[in-house]
């Protein structure tokens, strides 16, 4: 995680003071030329909405803007035709971001999967543009705390506890996340990131799993027409983090984003139906190969709290 933060501070701290030198020449010359100051060109809408999938995308709502989000997971295809391939089963997840200002966005949800209460807050570093300050990559950061409110006596029973233990701090319901992520839109019609990410647990079942699990996540978009784009996202746990016998997978999944009004629909297929960081990054255990695989969607709506001046 120190790799991770030292890495993120040094980028940041060379590409704004590259960006502050050359304003000042701009600026003087433009002043020698007598010339109008370039205007400031931001690429927006490199995803329809603050999510990819699952996980958070680098795009951020507008100031003084709520987005209420409901994300829903069906049970998987291959629990066959007596669930009605999945369809019997759900879980879902209810959120509301908000934008503070125009680099901050805060947010909450509660998930029924793992009983979670989630919190975060996402802040923008850089933000890819042209014109006055040519930056050509968005880089935000993500920090995230979820709490799972699941029974004490089902927590010790998952976790190897005994059940004659029964010191059990709220601590150990805790979790929490630090992601950045860094993306480019490199044209109107395909977006990409990568998110560098480490999960920290603060208990595990298991001496052969790491409170610490480090991630690398990709994520990318591509517009099919004006309003259906493909979206994929992707999260690789390193090597040897995990205990073997917990049957982990990596999480995958495939959808489609439609936009309707104010509205934005998002369609896709996962194996995983833990929709808080922790849980979809360190938790998935379904085979895409084997028909874990999980239909659902993600609605969007948002609504303007404050208008700025």
């Amino acid at each position: 995680m120190r790799i991770f933060r030292f890495s993120a501070l040094i980028v940041a701290a060379i590409a704004f003071s590259s960006m502050a030198s050359f304003a000042q020449d701009d600026d003087s010359l433009l002043d020698l030329l007598g010339e109008d100051e370039p205007t400031v060109d931001y690429a927006t809408a490199g995803f329809k909405t603050t999510r990819i999938i699952n996980g958070h995308s680098f795009e951020m709502n507008g100031h003084g803007v709520m987005d209420f989000k409901i994300s829903h997971r069906f049970g998987a295809l291959n629990s066959g035709g007596y669930e009605l391939f999945g369809l019997d089963q759900a879980s879902m997840r209810l959120g509301l971001d908000y934008c503070v200002n125009s680099w901050l966005n805060v947010g909450v949800g509660r998930s029924n999967v793992g009983k979670f209460y989630d919190a975060f807050a996402k802040a923008r570093l850089l933000r890819q543009q042209t014109g006055k300050k040519n930056i050509p990559i968005h880089i935000v950061y993500v920090a995230d705390v979820a709490i799972t409110a699941t029974k004490k006596e089902q927590l010790m029973a998952a976790q190897g506890i005994a059940p004659t233990f029964t010191d059990y701090p709220f601590s150990n319901r805790m979790f929490f996340t630090h992601e950045l992520i860094i993306g480019r839109k490199f044209s109107e019609g395909f977006s990409l990131q990568i998110m560098p990410t480490m999960v920290h647990r603060n208990l595990v079942s298991s001496s052969k799993s790491s409170n610490d699990v480090f991630v690398m996540g990709i994520g990318g978009r591509a517009k099919l027409t004006k309003r259906v784009a493909l979206n994929i996202e992707y999260y690789y746990v390193l090597p040897d983090q995990l205990d073997p016998a917990g049957g982990f997978k990596n999480s995958l999944s495939v959808g489609f984003d439609i936009e309707t009004g104010g509205h934005v629909f998002q369609l896709h297929l996962t194996n995983s139906t833990g929709m808080v960081e922790n849980a979809f990054m360190t938790s998935t255990t379904e085979d895409w190969l084997k028909g874990g695989i999980h239909f659902g969607f993600n609605v969007s709506r948002v609504f303007t709290v404050y208008r700025p001046k």
